[in-house]
């Protein structure tokens, strides 16, 4: 793993933040199984602070791709919903200029957190280049 923690999604603003960092490499039990990220969605507002694990795959990072180009043409999306981890779901306001996060832990908390933060079209540019940093990392990643 990198020597500190990276971040793959970040979105911030008017006091309010939903990140998922990545904080780790886990060992495979079997060579046959596929190299995970550990990390963790960190979501902090003036109201409401909290922290919640989940676990990276390849073809989580292939969908948060998906994901991203779809939000970026201006569509809502879900990522990582009906998956043994917490569900994010980005719904853009009318107005374009800012959207509504949700997290769902559907099976540890029961709990669901919605955050409104600014979407600037910037945004979109550091998002691509959080996903090609995790990718670029994850050959590394995969030998510690």
């Amino acid at each position: 793993m990198a020597e500190e923690p990276m971040e793959l999604i970040r979105l911030e603003g008017g006091g309010n933040s939903v990140v998922l960092r990545i904080t780790e490499s886990e060992e495979r039990q079997r060579p046959t199984e596929v190299q995970v990220l550990a990390g963790e969605f960190l979501v902090r507002t003036p109201f409401v602070r909290g922290a919640l694990k989940t676990w990276i795959f390849p073809d989580d990072l292939r969908q948060w791709q998906q994901a991203l180009d779809s939000l970026d043409a201006g569509r809502d999306i879900a990522w990582c919903e009906g998956q043994r981890g917490p569900w994010l779901y980005v719904e853009r306001d009318d107005d374009n200029d800012r959207c509504r996060v949700r997290i769902k832990d559907h099976s540890m908390s029961l709990t669901t957190v919605t955050v409104t933060v600014p979407l600037a079209d910037a945004w979109f540019d550091d998002a691509y280049r959080r996903l090609d940093l995790v990718w670029d990392a994850w050959p590394r990643m995969a030998e510690d």
